[in-house]
């Protein structure tokens, strides 16, 4: 276990982002707590409002009025997972912090041996890994298998079946939040952070109530932000295609040459035609590529918070 103790008494910090949960929060945290309670460690458990729609905020004040150890923040709108994960880590003071979702997907019954592994092996960083996707459309597994050979090929970071059920040490935390960017890939963040690491497999399981709030777009586009995240090979990528395309033309073109001198030239516009239509696809893809970069930059040199806080439970105001 770390020596990183000094925010207070608190001992086990859980955060869990949530969005339109209204109907799952009252059966989950009190299944959650009850396995973070047998592990006899101090702990809170705060609640990240991701901008809801439904009575989610009216749930979460009614249990942090009656349970002081529920904290709860709300945000002022959606800004996505990922900044609600990190308005979590910003608030919290345990010796160690579990992420983790709302609607017991994430199994709390593997939280003692997550502790065990941080507190008794010294592990800085235990990761709840998918060993089964449970009843996840086919459509999803592979898109989920796609996304991760990507993001090992581009970045040379290994997520494979990784998720957001992690324990991390103060130490991870103080590490993590001191990271400046605003655009954030929790999971790709932990593996680039390094430290020493442990794994757990689980099952996913399936949802208590209620459905998926990431749709096919939402997904799509975190794919797009975690891949411009960690690497730059797109961009190196369009000198690769272009020096592809630099090759055929010039193939094509000492072909064409030869049959215009030789008499054997076929009239048609077959060969610019294909030249046109490369071309500017290679152009069209790389100005895309391009495009994404940049506006990652825009973002990034704005400098507007990664979150905006609306109202607190049960937590210090603090800067933010």
């Amino acid at each position: 276990m770390s020596n990183y103790q000094e925010m207070g008494n608190v001992e086990l910090s859980i955060v869990i982002p949530v969005c339109n949960e209204a109907n799952t929060l009252t059966k989950s945290l009190p299944e959650i707590e009850t396995f973070v309670r047998s592990s006899g460690l101090s702990y809170e458990i705060i609640v990240i409002d991701d901008g809801s729609r439904d009575g989610t905020w009216d749930v979460l004040r009614t249990i942090s009025h009656t349970d002081q150890k529920i904290k709860a923040i709300k945000l002022s709108r959606n800004f996505g997972k990922e900044s609600a994960i990190a308005a979590g880590l910003e608030f919290t003071s345990g010796s160690a912090v579990i992420v983790m979702d709302g609607d017991l997907q994430h199994p709390p019954e593997i939280i003692p041996e997550m502790i065990r592994l941080w507190k008794e092996e010294g592990f800085d960083i235990v990761e709840a890994v998918k060993s089964d996707r449970g009843s996840e459309h086919i459509s999803s597994k592979i898109g989920a298998k796609l996304f991760y050979w990507l993001m090992k090929y581009l970045s040379e970071l290994d997520l494979d079946n990784s998720s957001d059920f992690k324990l991390l040490d103060r130490k991870v935390v103080i590490a993590h939040n001191r990271l400046p960017e605003n655009s954030r890939f929790f999971r790709g963040i932990v593996s680039w952070l390094g430290f020493k690491k442990a794994q757990i497999p689980f099952s996913v399981k399936d949802r208590i109530s209620g459905r998926s709030q990431w749709s096919i777009f939402r997904l799509v586009k975190l794919a797009i932000q975690a891949s411009t995240s960690f690497s730059s090979l797109p961009l190196h990528i369009i000198t690769i295609l272009g020096l592809v395309t630099f090759a055929i033309s010039t193939i094509l073109g000492v072909q064409t040459l030869y049959m215009k001198f030789s008499g054997s030239a076929v009239s048609g516009f077959t060969t610019v035609i294909i030249l046109l239509l490369s071309i500017g696809s290679v152009l069209m893809i790389s100005l895309g590529i391009i495009g994404i970069y940049i506006g990652r930059i825009f973002e990034e040199v704005k400098g507007r918070p990664r979150f905006i806080i609306e109202d607190i439970t049960n937590l210090a105001e603090k800067n933010y």
